[in-house]
């Protein structure tokens, strides 16, 4: 992870550019592998990214911070990050992992042909957690998917068919993940009315947040009563969906915070406030300070 752009003071931009003579559109490594051959204090300090990102945890325990918010990772832990979201490693504690890097248009040829329904969404990336945690058993089928990706990403042939190769992998990969996340869902006894529910609400929110802050809205889209979206929220992720847009829109505001200069007015026009009163007001009850105080903590 190289050529780091900076978008403003504080926070840097790593963008997918691996390493010459290497020029396929998927990287992988492990961070064992990666620490011989660069400077690890390229990993400090709170990168945004522009690609996305799998990290399976082989070994260690440590925390890593996700926008703002810190995972405590171990063996089995995985880690699904998407372009633009933030990242802080943790350069203190031993561990290692292995490290899927790829385009966010890698997988697009491949989902335009894939049968309308439930399996399509199998090889979405978003449709995965940010973070959960893998048996025993999956742990090794999941790993040896990527070392064989690893392996493979090193064959001597022509870069065009070894991007072929990778991305049908990736997608393997990817619906793997997605159906073990599928048997957690059904062992934990979440509704599966409740979760359907849940992730049309969760598509139409990233889609909507900063122009419609109402839960009224999305019942309505979804041909439901507020209680019953309420009630399939709190299934699905513990919160209800009026807490659920809120953390939406705090989350975006923190990112605008953190990584731009924008003024706290236009931020708050952005994430849909009229007012830049009432925006400060939002997110002193969402993260417990100020706009302004929360951008110099993220300075220092």
């Amino acid at each position: 992870m190289k050529n780091v752009k900076k978008r403003s003071p504080d926070i840097a931009q790593v963008r997918y550019t691996p390493p010459e003579p290497y020029r396929l559109d998927l990287e992988v490594f492990s961070i064992a592998e990666r620490a011989k051959q660069v400077d690890m204090d390229s990993f400090r300090g709170t990168h945004r990214i522009d690609f996305h990102l799998l990290i399976c945890v082989i070994r260690g325990k440590f925390t890593h911070t996700v926008d703002f918010t810190p995972i405590p990772c171990e063996p089995g832990s995985i880690l699904t990050l998407r372009p633009a979201q933030t990242q802080r490693f943790d350069t203190e504690s031993k561990w290692d992992a292995w490290f899927v890097m790829f385009r966010p248009e890698l997988l697009l040829p491949l989902q335009a042909t894939m049968p309308t329904g439930d399996l399509k969404s199998l090889g979405n990336l978003e449709a995965l957690p940010v973070h959960f945690s893998l048996s025993d058993a999956d742990r090794h089928a999941v790993a040896e998917s990527i070392m064989q990706m690893h392996r493979d990403a090193r064959i001597n042939a022509p870069s065009p068919d070894l991007n072929v190769l990778l991305r049908h992998q990736l997608y393997a990969l990817l619906m793997r993940l997605n159906l073990i996340r599928h048997q957690q869902e059904i062992r934990n006894a979440v509704p599966p009315m409740s979760l359907q529910r849940f992730k049309r609400f969760q598509q139409l929110v990233e889609k909507n947040f900063a122009a419609r802050h109402q839960v009224g809205h999305y019942a309505s889209l979804l041909g439901i009563s507020e209680k019953s979206l309420t009630r399939a929220t709190l299934d699905a992720v513990g919160m209800t969906a009026k807490q659920f847009v809120a953390s939406r829109i705090n989350l975006e505001a923190k990112r605008l915070l953190a990584h731009t200069a924008l003024p706290v007015s236009v931020i708050a026009d952005q994430v849909g406030f009229d007012e830049a009163t009432n925006f400060v007001k939002f997110f002193k009850r969402e993260a417990g300070c100020s706009p302004g105080e929360f951008r110099r903590r993220q300075a220092q």
